[in-house]
């Protein structure tokens, strides 16, 4: 393959798993502030499998072809004019660019220096690109959207998945109490990342075991069984419920105003500075990072598969590089 030639898992159209295929591309060039990254891995996330069926943010990306992929860690290849914090050779990860397309599914990727930060040193790369886009997430919605104190009751939905439990650390890193919802085979893993509680929301219902919630991290959203309508009922007043994978309907908002209780939508940023705190915390041994099963790109379409199905325990992640 020629040095200006990579491969990357491009798709034509909106679609099943079968619709990704490895091709050979043009090698992108970093532009002035950008470093170009080799990726080493590539994490998956629900929002891939969403935007690749034409929802998530197949609105904002248009119509195909395009490369998913926003979960990147790797090695820096080359930086642009003007970069002054990495160089070549460092080790970073990230979540470029989202939610614009970043072609993460690829051997290679650019993006603003500082959309990037230090690889944690006790990682691996693979375990790096699980982090990106979950651990962000969950960040910015316990600490800068919720402002989480130590204390407060928070409960989390769908706590075993890649934001979730990325969700239950960071809240309990804070100092709060924190209620899980997964299944019960998850429960004693929950208490090892720092739940408190733990409800099996196959054999009951969250709202009749639990009450006086300062803050719900809703996972799940009101298209699977109304949970964000369904949460609105165990906080206490003034409560406030992050809506993150469907975000806040006109009925959400007028539920959530006539219960007394605060509701906001909510969508990741890339931030650099954030996921070097992050990266502190994992090094450091107060963060896990949980991967389910590593794909080759090849196999990005199975991987789909896998993550479609659900019952995931942390993260999928597509290998690229040795």
């Amino acid at each position: 393959m020629s040095a200006d030639m990579m491969r990357a898992v491009v798709q034509d159209a909106f679609g099943g798993p079968e619709v990704l295929r490895v091709e050979r591309v043009p090698r992108p060039v970093p532009l002035p502030t950008e470093v170009l990254v080799r990726v080493h891995a590539a994490g998956i996330n629900p929002v891939d499998w969403k935007t690749r069926g034409g929802t998530g943010m197949a609105g904002l990306l248009g119509e195909p072809p395009f490369t998913l992929g926003w979960d990147v860690s790797g090695v820096v290849e080359e930086v642009g004019f003007g970069v002054t914090t990495l160089k070549a050779g460092d080790e970073v990860y990230g979540m470029p660019w989202f939610p614009r397309v970043a072609n993460a599914y690829a051997e290679f990727v650019t993006a603003p220096a500082r959309q990037w930060a230090r690889k944690p040193a006790t990682l691996d790369h693979v375990h790096a690109a699980a982090v990106p886009l979950a651990a962000l997430t969950a960040w910015q919605a316990v600490v800068d959207t919720a402002q989480v104190t130590a204390g407060q009751r928070v409960l989390v939905t769908a706590a075993a998945g890649g934001v979730g439990h990325f969700a239950v650390q960071f809240a309990r890193h804070l100092g709060a109490h924190v209620i899980a919802t997964a299944s019960a085979a998850r429960h004693p893993w929950l208490a090892e990342l720092g739940a408190d509680e733990s409800i099996d929301y196959t054999a009951t219902r969250f709202e009749e075991a639990v009450k006086d919630v300062d803050v719900v991290i809703d996972l799940v959203g009101d298209d699977v069984d109304r949970t964000s309508t369904r949460s609105l009922t165990v906080l206490r007043p003034g409560g406030l419920l992050v809506a993150i994978p469907a975000g806040v309907s006109p009925e959400l908002a007028q539920a959530a105003q006539a219960a007394g209780v605060r509701v906001t939508p909510f969508l990741v940023e890339p931030d650099g500075a954030a996921l070097t705190t992050i990266a502190a915390l994992i090094d450091a041994g107060r963060i896990a990072v949980e991967v389910a099963e590593t794909f080759p790109l090849e196999q990005a379409g199975a991987a789909h598969t896998r993550g479609e199905a659900g019952r995931t325990r942390g993260k999928l992640v597509l290998t690229v590089a040795n």
